[in-house]
């Protein structure tokens, strides 16, 4: 059995009720429960919430809620790892065993089917852990730069200055949309940053951190153009 989590607790602290807030004309989880039951990946797609409007908005569009994720789990410090333990845990105790598990955000609007089935084939076809979405940074990281409360700023790594970006080796960041995973990997807490993962690369206009009222607009301005 395959299955999709989507974590969203109700307690976001810096986008209030985030999971939820309209996003171009829909809740934003709307986005993710959509690609989701789209993609024709999982036999299951639910929602761990410990967050009743979140739940009631999740069924209207296609989700299934079928716990109440355990306070311990919903705070600001609960990691996304010991979530899908938790949702594993639960259906193994119900008689359900899932083989291939897919967290996937609820935040994360730009997601699209596609990704998720190519996420899916990667991880059968390698003797991967984990397979998750990637995009490069846009940037060289090794010219990073620190600024200093008082006054001035340093290189993060002084030894490249006089070294040319296209020199430079390239990096790559999280795109926080999914993770596809092995139950046992889950089960284990196995890290997903790790040499047994699959990287999904994505183009970096399909990637966009939701964290802040800025990143916000940013988000819809794109989302916006692209639908155009």
């Amino acid at each position: 059995m395959k299955i999709a989590v989507i974590p969203a607790r109700g307690g976001s602290k810096r986008i209030p009720r985030k999971n939820i807030k309209e996003f171009c004309g829909k809740p934003m989880i709307a986005y993710s429960i959509e690609a989701a039951l789209q993609s024709d990946c999982f036999d299951k797609v639910i929602v761990s919430t410990d967050d009743m409007e979140i739940a009631e908005i999740a069924t209207k569009y296609g989700a299934e809620v079928p716990f109440v994720r355990p306070v311990e789990l919903s705070d600001d410090y609960s990691g996304t790892i010991p979530v899908i333990r938790h949702a594993i845990e639960w259906f193994v105790q119900q008689g359900i065993d899932p083989q291939l598990v897919c967290c996937l955000y609820a935040t994360a609007p730009f997601v699209t089917p596609e990704y998720l089935q190519q996420g899916l084939q990667q991880l059968k076809k390698t003797d991967a852990a984990y397979a998750f979405t990637v995009t490069s940074y846009a940037f060289p990281i090794q010219r990073a730069i620190k600024i200093h409360p008082e006054i001035g700023m340093e290189m993060f790594n002084p030894e490249s200055f006089n070294t040319r970006s296209q020199d430079l080796e390239e990096a790559w960041h999280d795109a926080g949309q999914f993770y596809w995973g092995k139950v046992d990997a889950w089960l284990t807490e196995k890290t997903i940053f790790g040499s047994e993962s699959s990287p999904i690369v994505l183009p970096r206009h399909q990637v966009q951190d939701i964290d802040t009222p800025e990143d916000w607009e940013r988000a819809e301005w794109l989302f916006k153009a692209m639908q155009a």
